[in-house]
């Protein structure tokens, strides 16, 4: 891959700090704008953003910060509630995680009501959380101290899954709200049955960075191993169905586009300058789109455009696909 062959950004949005993570919301915020979230050394920012095509009257992107939270630490992770709206009365819920070990619950009415819960239990580093879909009742975290852990919204844990390696990926499904897919960096996908607290299914590769389960194909896993990225239908065998080189240095997270089952992303280890981002289609032997950020980080699609963000510094960048 040719590093002049890179796109610059469709869209870019400044931002005071360097963006350490960024979400787009994968839930309907009630109104037509898309709640997106990022993440700082020291705060979470939450704003709406639409898209000229979403509007045509907007000219690139109109991006609007509702609140801004003081976090003591840098965000290292950060998950949407689907409790998150705009309508009726707003509400803003999201969690993230941070170097302390601790998750903190940030609920907002966007008036004069903001709460931080913090809730410990994990005994290092965490890698990555999501809420339970539907209600969003319950989060789901993990960590390095091997294991995934289902808390409710008071902190209390009602679920602890042990693992064999560090825990890097945790998918909750909306059609699938029993189950939970939990992806081990020793190369391990497995799907726990939450009711019974054992694992149902699993699949195997090679030492994994980040995988994905495809919100609109439930029988699609996703995930990013060395170099590569790799695709399995869960129907059909515990190896994988496709397997790519992608980055020349190691690729470091794979998300599914929420608007095509086919279309995916992915991304480069941050390099001295920049990381390299991919789009990929499975119809299409070579990436179909490939661009890169200054030392970004984070990875989300928007819920209904092929448009994904990646985080800089001081900017969001974020890259519409043809397709």
């Amino acid at each position: 891959m040719q590093e002049d062959s890179s796109r610059s950004p469709s869209y870019t949005v400044a931002c005071e700090d360097y963006v350490h993570v960024v979400e787009f919301s994968p839930f309907s915020s009630g109104t037509p704008a898309s709640l997106l979230a990022y993440g700082g050394n020291q705060y979470v920012v939450v704003g709406t953003c639409l898209f000229q095509e979403e509007d045509v009257e907007i000219e690139g992107v109109e991006f609007n910060v509702l609140r801004a939270f003081h976090h003591e630490l840098r965000v290292d992770a950060l998950a949407w509630s689907p409790e998150s709206r705009l309508d009726r009365i707003p509400t803003i819920r999201l969690c993230t995680a941070a170097a302390d070990r601790k998750l903190r619950l940030l609920t907002s009415d966007l008036q004069d009501r903001h709460e931080v819960k913090v809730m410990e239990g994990h005994t290092s580093y965490i890698n990555h959380l999501v809420f339970e879909p539907t209600e969003g009742k319950q989060i789901a975290s993990v960590s390095d101290d091997h294991t995934c852990r289902v808390w409710d919204l008071d902190g209390n844990e009602s679920t602890v899954l042990r693992l064999r390696s560090p825990g890097i990926s945790v998918c909750w499904h909306p059609e699938e709200v029993f189950k939970l897919m939990v992806a081990e960096k020793k190369g391990t996908i497995r799907f726990y049955d939450l009711v019974t607290q054992q694992a149902i299914l699993s699949l195997d590769c090679g030492t994994l960075m980040s995988a994905d389960w495809c919100l609109t194909n439930t029988i699609k896993v996703g995930a990013v191993a060395g170099n590569d990225w790799l695709i399995w239908d869960i129907t059909r065998s515990s190896y994988p169905q496709e397997k790519r080189p992608a980055h020349i240095d190691k690729a470091r997270l794979f998300k599914w586009s929420r608007a095509n089952e086919n279309l995916f992303a992915t991304t480069g280890c941050p390099g001295k300058i920049s990381s390299q981002l991919f789009i990929h289609h499975l119809g299409h032997p070579q990436p179909v789109m490939i661009g890169s950020a200054p030392v970004g980080s984070g990875l989300s699609w928007h819920r209904t455009l092929p448009l994904c963000v990646v985080g800089g510094d001081r900017k969001l960048c974020f890259w519409m696909t043809e397709m």
